[in-house]
């Protein structure tokens, strides 16, 4: 195994994986509007002679998938290509500095996409067609709004084993929270602001439900498995007058076990309850988006081959779990099991300072190579 690790090893180009990197965080590709990525990306896979499917998701954007190998693909490497939103990119561009790339998407997940393609063609340099591992690479769209990209993949292709390259700083997540998506609006009455008792002001109502909610002991974070965050809260806006709608969204990550129902009831009565102190209440409780969290554990081949994997390159090894949303969730629940490991790290993507290190995806397209490469002399299944 070692004299195969050793060959793909040699293939990897630092200088092409920082030109790939920087080229594609240069490309801006928020969530439906991956194309430009895409194209660019076939492109460089074309050039370098490789077989490209296009697997359309809808008008105008798809997943490219390539695989290698002379059996079914026994590992995936799937990394998503588009952002969050930012309204300021032109002014944000990436740049690099000192070993350190800044940019919208360098850590969440452009470095780990990178580190993917760098993969790719160094088994590709180091074997001869009939030599190469059963891998495939998946670069799907969507993953920051809908995980549409993954979801259309997922209907025709389950693989045994999946890494997802979110920024993890490197350390192997086996172990993925569950993610639920709750919102909240109040409907109150208009009135003149210097009125206030002849309407219901809807933001007045929203924030008593929210301090109720967070009292509860669930909410207490320090002590709870569950991750709480109020993301947004919009009323509306019509001059000098009483608010009469206001909308919250919040963001829930739960430990793997939890149960996601009753989750949903407890926020549901909790919130209901506020009618008790709240006068001619008018309350809307919805949940959206919900994905189970999952522990994989750490007795099975992967684990092991990882663990050869860091310590061969002499890379610390440790594990983590996963904290926030990926497609690892919805793998997860279509019969593949997902490993979350990338470089970059998850605190901070999508904020200003994101930022990811040279270095760190050099060893993500090591880690990823040298895992590949091994693949097909040691994989027993299970």
């Amino acid at each position: 195994m070692h004299e195969r690790i050793d060959q793909a090893l040699r293939k990897i180009d630092p200088q092409r994986l920082l030109s790939v990197l920087v080229e594609m965080i240069d490309i801006y590709s928020p969530s439906g509007k991956e194309k430009d990525i895409q194209v660019y990306l076939e492109d460089r896979f074309r050039t370098e002679g490789f077989e490209v499917t296009r697997q359309e998701v809808e008008e105008d954007r798809f997943n490219l998938l390539l695989a290698m190998g002379s059996q079914e693909p026994l590992l995936y490497l799937v990394g998503h290509v588009d952002t969050v939103a930012d309204w300021d990119f032109e002014e944000e561009g990436p740049y690099e500095q000192g070993g350190i790339i800044r940019g919208l998407g360098s850590a969440d997940m452009k470095g780990g996409c990178a580190a993917m393609v760098e993969t790719w063609m160094a088994l590709a340099g180091a074997f001869e067609p009939t030599e190469r591992p059963p891998v495939g690479l998946a670069l799907v769209v969507g993953e920051e709004e809908s995980g549409d990209g993954s979801e259309v993949f997922l209907e025709n292709i389950r693989p045994p084993w999946v890494i997802i390259g979110e920024p993890t700083s490197l350390a192997v997540c086996y172990s993925h929270y569950g993610y639920l998506e709750a919102f909240l609006e109040t409907t109150g009455r208009k009135s003149h602001s210097s009125l206030p008792e002849l309407g219901h002001n809807a933001v007045e109502s929203m924030l008593k439900i929210l301090l109720h909610l967070g009292r509860h002991e669930l909410f207490q974070q320090e002590a709870s498995n569950l991750v709480y965050s109020i993301r947004e809260m919009s009323s509306s806006r019509a001059g000098f007058v009483v608010p009469d709608r206001c909308e919250t969204w919040i963001d829930l990550h739960l430990r793997p076990g939890m149960d996601l129902k009753k989750l949903k009831t407890l926020i549901r009565q909790r919130a209901m309850e506020a009618h008790d102190f709240i006068p001619d209440l008018n309350l809307e409780v919805g949940f959206e988006s919900s994905y189970s969290g999952y522990d994989l554990g750490n007795e099975h081949f992967m684990a092991n081959q990882l663990n050869r994997v860091y310590h061969y390159l002499g890379v610390p090894y440790y594990e983590n779990i996963f904290r926030s949303q990926s497609d690892g969730n919805l793998f997860y629940q279509a019969g593949s099991q997902p490993v979350i490991l990338g470089p970059g790290a998850l605190e901070t993507a999508h904020t200003p300072d994101e930022h990811t290190s040279l270095a760190e995806v050099t060893s993500a397209a090591r880690i990823y190579t040298a895992l590949c490469a091994g693949l097909e002399h040691d994989y027993k299944g299970g």
